[in-house]
């Protein structure tokens, strides 16, 4: 196990040429400017290099020792010299090949960060909007998968209706101890990653609503915990109504008004067996 351990050529169950041993990884920044409009940046490769002169996005071969995550920050900032701590990882695409995969790593930047080639395997580096990249010759791997990708681009909010969950779940004695019950709920679902239409792995932004004696539930790791002064459903209201217009937000709940109400935002609602079903407990 050591760095560069995955540079090498590999021939894929179709037959293709690869460049990985252990298979790659590339990281699709995306920013959405104030009128929602998506910009990607994006690498033109250097002539001599592996399909060089076309446009795809900074990355290369995975080590031994890395997931696909650290393989495409790494390459990013040595690329690039893209910091990773300016940018939010939202879920990564599988293009599987059979015996060698592609991994492409999406994540959100506030901004247009300032890019520009770090070594020699970039010619040019630019912020491309969305509806411009498939003007340009694009790198065939890239171009294979751009059209379930693209899909996967938004940022993505889900919003627990952690009450209306609890309840479902039916957990033995929870109604004499709401608190508990709802901090458990947290703790279960901060290790958990849900299931998504097109990415393998995927990170949402995690907001739980709770309410009345579940009010001092205890934050954990990567959920943001908003305690409603009064109304549940309010509270869930205002946190969907904050949300950028561009961006998509699902509330987990069964409460057949608070859906019609978050619906009428633009909101997506799934019922809590949605969730349960994923921690195994529906």
């Amino acid at each position: 196990m050591a760095a560069k351990d995955g540079d090498g050529w590999a021939v894929c169950s179709q037959g293709h040429r690869h460049w990985g041993l252990h298979g790659a990884s590339g990281l699709l920044v995306v920013h959405h400017d104030a009128a929602g409009v998506p910009y990607v940046l994006m690498q033109k490769r250097s002539w001599w290099s592996h399909h060089g002169g076309t446009w795809g996005l900074p990355g290369g071969a995975r080590d031994s020792h890395e997931d696909a995550v650290t393989t495409a920050l790494r390459e990013a900032r040595e690329e690039a010299a893209l910091a990773g701590d300016e940018l939010r990882v939202q879920g990564v695409y599988l293009d599987d090949h059979g015996g060698w995969a592609f991994e492409t790593v999406i994540a959100e930047s506030a901004e247009l960060i300032a890019a520009a080639p770090a070594n020699g395997e970039s010619s040019e580096l630019r912020w491309v909007r969305l509806p411009e990249i498939t003007e340009r010759r694009l790198h065939p791997g890239f171009a294979a998968t751009w059209g379930e990708v693209r899909e996967a681009i938004r940022p993505e909010t889900v919003v627990l209706d952690v009450a209306n969950i609890v309840g479902a779940r039916a957990e033995h004695g929870w109604w004499r101890d709401r608190l508990g019950a709802a901090n458990r709920l947290l703790r279960e679902i901060s290790g958990l990653r849900p299931a998504h239409p097109v990415l393998t792995q995927w990170y949402p932004r995690m907001v739980a609503v709770v309410e009345g004696a579940a009010r001092s539930a205890q934050e954990v790791p990567g959920i943001q915990v908003v305690a409603a002064t009064g109304s549940g459903d309010d509270a869930i209201v205002d946190v969907v109504r904050q949300a950028r217009p561009w961006e998509r937000v699902i509330v987990v709940t069964a409460d057949r008004a608070l859906k019609e109400r978050v619906g009428a935002l633009g909101a997506e609602t799934r019922g809590p067996k949605w969730l349960l079903s994923q921690l195994g407990g529906a």
